[in-house]
C-alpha cells in the first residue's frame, strides 16, 4: 500500500479522479484506490512521477528499458499523456532487432504513432527488419497483429522502391 494526495493524484490524472472523487468511486473505499493489474515498484515509480514531473528513474539501461514499457503502459491506463510521451521518447532511442517487434506491438495497443513510426523507420533496414524476423516476438507480433505486419511489409516495400 502506498500513501499518496487525493488532489495530487486527481490533478494528474482524470481516470484517478473519477475514481476519487466522481461516478466511479467505489463506496465505503475511504478514498483508497486499487491497483490489481500493475507490480508495486511501476506503481512507485508512477508516484514519483506524479510528484516530481520528472523521470522517475535512475536505473542501469536494461531496467530503464523495461520500466518505460510498464510505465507506458500504466500512462496509458491513467491518461498521463506527458508520461506517456516520456516514455515513448525513451523507447523510440533504444529500439533494437531484439526489442523492435515488441516495442512495436505496445505502440499499436497503446496509440502511440511516434513510436510505431519509430518502429517502422528501424525495421525499414532489410539488415534489422531480417534479425527482428528471427525472434520469437516477431512471430508473435505475426499471430496476434496480422494488419500491423502487412502494414509493415507495404511500408517496406514503399521505401524500397522509392531509392
Amino acid at each position: 500500500m502506498f500513501a499518496a494526495h487525493r488532489w495530487l493524484l486527481a490533478a494528474r490524472s482524470p481516470v484517478l479522479s473519477a475514481e476519487l472523487f466522481g461516478s466511479m468511486r467505489e463506496s465505503g473505499a475511504a478514498g483508497a484506490v486499487r491497483v490489481a493489474d500493475m507490480e508495486a515498484q511501476v506503481f512507485k515509480a508512477l508516484l514519483r512521477f506524479m510528484y516530481t514531473d520528472s523521470w522517475p528513474l535512475e536505473t542501469v539501461e536494461e531496467e530503464e528499458f523495461a520500466m518505460a514499457q510498464h510505465l507506458l503502459v500504466a500512462a496509458d491506463k491513467y491518461r498521463m499523456e506527458r508520461l506517456k510521451l516520456i516514455c515513448e521518447d525513451k523507447l523510440c532511442k533504444n529500439i533494437a532487432a531484439g526489442t523492435a517487434a515488441s516495442i512495436l506491438a505496445l505502440a499499436e495497443v497503446h496509440h502511440c504513432h511516434e513510436l510505431k513510426g519509430a518502429c517502422f523507420h528501424f525495421l525499414g533496414s532489410p539488415k534489422n527488419l531480417t534479425a527482428a524476423m528471427a525472434g520469437d516476438d516477431f512471430e508473435n507480433l505475426r499471430s496476434s497483429f496480422p494488419s500491423l505486419v502487412k502494414e509493415l511489409i507495404a511500408k517496406c516495400s514503399i521505401d524500397a522502391s522509392v531509392q
